[in-house]
């Protein structure tokens, strides 16, 4: 199954975390232009980005987050299977 991959937003280095808060370690940080496939979702800590204030965090790899608020999912809510 492909998954589709969604462009983080221009001029931000996203931290990626282990799981769906900032108090979660940061695991890497992407580079400027990126794009991430998002394989689920889940709900976390609310986060205010370029694309908005939300508690979904996209998992873009085996126990990697990053918040949906800096990337461009064209949704404002859920568009991938929820995580668990």
């Amino acid at each position: 199954m492909s998954v589709a991959r969604y462009p983080v937003a221009p001029g931000y280095r996203v931290n990626v975390r282990s799981g769906p808060g900032t108090k979660y370690g940061i695991v890497r940080t992407l580079p400027l232009g990126a794009s991430v496939p998002v394989y689920c979702q889940t709900q976390g800590e609310s986060i205010s980005g370029p694309y908005g204030t939300t508690r979904i965090w996209d998992n873009i790899a085996s126990d990697e987050f990053v918040s949906d608020a800096y990337v461009k999912t064209g949704s404002d809510g859920y568009m991938a299977p929820r995580c668990g």
